[in-house]
């Protein structure tokens, strides 16, 4: 009776651990997204600024691109993604959203799915508040979160 308790107990352990690493492994891969996905948008940004027509050339550049990616990574790439990547820099390059010391990469702490609603907010300030409160709901959530 006394090994069984003993791998009950040991069980729980582990399963506190490999929850703990799955939760860290999410975490890590939708910063990585996040940061992923602001870059794209800035290499868009400026190569369309760089580009002559603008409007024209930003609809054929996202175009091209999409079909690009979607041949070398599949779904994903699509044009409405890749607009919403662009916006995504556009919105969070700002630079009075860093604070001394802190880069862009320390800025994404939420997940791809947040940004996508966040960035529906036109308000900076609101969508501070927004981006804040979910933060402050994940760590809630999961502790670890913070780290």
């Amino acid at each position: 009776m006394k090994g069984k308790v003993n791998a009950n107990a040991i069980t729980k352990k582990i399963s506190i651990l490999v929850n703990d690493a799955r939760q860290h492994i999410v975490k890590s891969i939708n910063q990585t997204m996040a940061h992923s996905y602001f870059d794209i948008g800035k290499l868009i940004v400026e190569e369309e600024q760089n580009g002559s027509e603008k409007a024209d050339y930003g609809k054929f550049l996202l175009i091209e691109l999409s079909k690009n990616l979607i041949k070398e990574f599949g779904k994903g790439f699509s044009v409405t993604n890749l607009k919403q990547m662009r916006q995504f820099y556009l919105c969070y390059s700002e630079s009075d959203r860093c604070e001394i010391g802190q880069t862009v990469s320390d800025l994404f702490k939420l997940s791809w799915s947040h940004y996508l609603v966040l960035m529906r907010i036109d308000d900076k300030l609101e969508r501070k508040f927004y981006e804040n409160e979910s933060r402050e709901l994940l760590v809630k959530i999961f502790p670890m979160w913070l780290h």
